[in-house]
């Protein structure tokens, strides 16, 4: 077996069949991964209840049991008892290797310190979220809470570790040492594990190494790395990031019910689901040369993804949710916002009623057309609030001053710009239950697209089964491999949205447009403000788009400038959104309603009468 560590194994020989399992908070899942020729293909998967509670409290009988599911399917050979067979052998008996991802026991909850909030406070909360944790507070020494405050705030979250930061190298050490002092008197206590010392990583300014050593040497798993913010001018995240990897899994993992065993069967280092889950899309975005933005809404979190120009960042909106936090969903987005998405008249009390039912039965799924149309107009607020908080994180250095030009010289620009700029996104892919278990795919591209509202020519896709984080920590060992998969069997490309940018009344003309199919069929016609259109075009086919936006209308070239365009197929097609950006509904809900029902008929959204 190849040992694990922190850095990626060695492979003495190519890989040929693969199980790999996602040990998620309530199910298992595991997937075969063999080479069929010259590519690799996800060939079988099995599912079994997460083992981590009692009566069990050993995660690897869950882990078993959803590999003997494969066994049964596939007629392959795995299991000697408790063992993995290694390697793989002819006649269908043992895999190459078996490698896993875990967010069972809810995740990797850490607590991040900073000295100034959206400078060092922010870049240890990227550098946190970027390993795969739920950020469950930042204190920072400008928060405005008093000490005794931030005291009892450490001491009550119990988080599974720290990451304290501050201060430039070679800066002032003051504020440092006294969040250093603060954490020693709140004397935390991890949530696992009652005899250990809380792992607690140290990068901020190098000249207060002595004096937190001092400190906290005693009181916590201290481990010290690079400054994250070593100048003001640049973020180092990658040191930190490594460390709360090992220590997740030295410590963490370590704690939780049967990980011992876990980590002895695995080839390679276990990494937390949402990490896995960023390292794919990392991947994929630097294999293909994409800017994207892949979501995973679950039943208590939403996790948003992003890469623009090379620069990853990832956010967990820890309250966003489709069961356990959807009545958090309501609060945050308010009921007239969820209301709006909703095709029918429906009581607000009812509508209240029915989002707490799910909330306290959360495993349920929708029984009626209705109850699926309430549930993806909640899922629309809930993607629409967790970008709309990536965004906010996602952003360029705060407190830099930025290189002024002859156009700005009398006033300084705003650091801290966001990243995400939707005119040069690419690909949007999402992932999730109520994405992708949708029960027409077309659900899922306007979901997105309502929530998303992306700008110009953007590419849409979902994740058909749930298999990304297998993917992810696959990708550390074999690029390829984890490539192969991700293109051919995970990702479900559902079409390309054009969306013009601009406003104005309904029926008002917004783009001429003609589109050449592959057959050589060419459609000629006008878009109008307040439409909604679908052509069918198959995946692996393209067709070219020309369009002449009205004079005041922008599709990325400027104001009135016509594009050409090859666009990309799907299991969709092509979708051309004339409604306007940014997308604003009538507040007269009789109106609101004839207007989506016109626009979700135009996409056979859902069942009529007729079918």
């Amino acid at each position: 077996m190849i040992a694990t560590g922190s850095s990626s194994p060695k492979i003495d020989r190519p890989l040929t069949v693969i199980v790999a399992t996602d040990c998620g908070s309530t199910t298992t899942k595991a997937i075969l991964i063999e080479k069929v020729g010259n590519e690799y293909r996800q060939t079988y998967r099995g599912e079994a209840p997460t083992t981590v509670e009692a009566p069990f409290e050993d995660v690897t009988r869950g882990v078993l049991n959803a590999i003997a599911e494969i066994e049964e399917l596939s007629g392959w050979k795995i299991l000697e008892g408790d063992r993995i067979i290694t390697p793989y052998q002819d006649a269908k008996i043992g895999v190459d290797m078996y490698i896993s991802t875990s967010s069972a026991g809810g995740g990797l909850q850490m607590m991040v310190t900073g000295v100034v909030q959206n400078m060092t406070g922010e870049s240890a909360q990227r550098a946190a979220l970027g390993a795969g944790a739920i950020v469950i507070d930042v204190l920072a020494s400008n928060d405005g809470r008093l000490p005794h405050e931030k005291i009892e705030r450490i001491r009550t979250m119990r988080p599974d570790m720290i990451l304290m930061s501050g201060g430039t190298d070679g800066g002032a050490v003051t504020h440092v040492v006294e969040m250093a002092e603060f954490i020693a008197a709140a004397e935390p206590r991890p949530r696992f594990g009652a005899t250990y010392k809380l792992p607690l990583i140290y990068a901020g300014n190098k000249e207060a190494q002595g004096p937190v050593r001092k400190i906290l040497g005693e009181k916590s798993a201290l481990e010290v790395t690079d400054n994250i913010r070593p100048v003001l001018e640049r973020e180092n995240l990658a040191p930190a990031r490594q460390k709360i990897h090992d220590l997740f899994l030295e410590h963490v993992m370590q704690q939780a019910p049967g990980y011992k065993k876990l980590i002895d069967m695995a080839g390679a280092p276990i990494m937390p689901t949402p990490a896995a889950v960023g390292v794919i899309m990392e991947t994929i975005a630097k294999r293909e040369h994409l800017n994207l933005i892949g979501v995973d809404i679950g039943g208590a979190t939403t996790d948003v993804f992003s890469v623009f120009d090379g620069v990853f960042n990832r956010t967990v909106s820890a309250n966003l949710g489709m069961s356990y936090s959807i009545s958090n969903v309501l609060a945050e987005a308010g009921l007239a916002n969820i209301l709006r998405w909703v095709p029918f008249t429906i009581d607000e009390q009812m509508l209240r009623n029915r989002i707490k039912n799910k909330m306290v039965r959360p495993t349920t799924i929708p029984q009626t057309l209705d109850e699926l149309q309430i549930e993806q107009a909640i899922s629309r607020e809930a993607l629409r609030l967790a970008l709309i908080h990536h965004k906010s994180l996602a952003t360029g250095l705060k407190g830099v001053q930025q290189e002024r030009t002859i156009s700005d010289v009398f006033e300084q620009q705003a650091s801290g710009l966001s990243l995400i700029d939707m005119l040069k996104l690419d690909l949007i892919v999402g992932s999730g239950g109520i994405l992708s278990h949708a029960p027409r795919r077309v659900q899922s591209m306007l979901m997105m697209v309502d929530a998303y509202e992306p700008l110009g020519v953007t590419r849409i896709s979902v994740d058909s089964i749930f298999m990304m984080p297998h993917l992810g920590v696959l990708s550390t060992i074999d690029e390829k491999a984890a490539t192969d998969v991700f293109v051919r069997d995970c990702m479900v490309y559902l079409g390309t949205c054009v969306a013009p940018i601009g406003q104005g009344k309904e029926g008002e003309r917004c783009v001429e447009y003609e589109v050449t199919f592959p057959d050589g069929k060419m459609v000629k016609d006008r878009l109008r403000f307040g439409d909604l259109t679908l052509y069918p075009l198959e995946l692996d086919q393209k067709a070219v788009i020309t369009m002449k936006p009205a004079k005041a209308v922008n599709l990325g070239a400027g104001p009135g400038e016509p594009i050409t365009r090859e666009v990309y197929g799907g299991a969709v097609g092509l979708m051309l959104d004339g409604r306007g950006r940014p997308l604003q509904l009538p507040t007269d809900q009789q109106a609101r309603v004839a207007l989506l029902t016109k626009w979700f008929s135009a996409v056979g959204l859902y069942p009529t009468a007729s079918g």
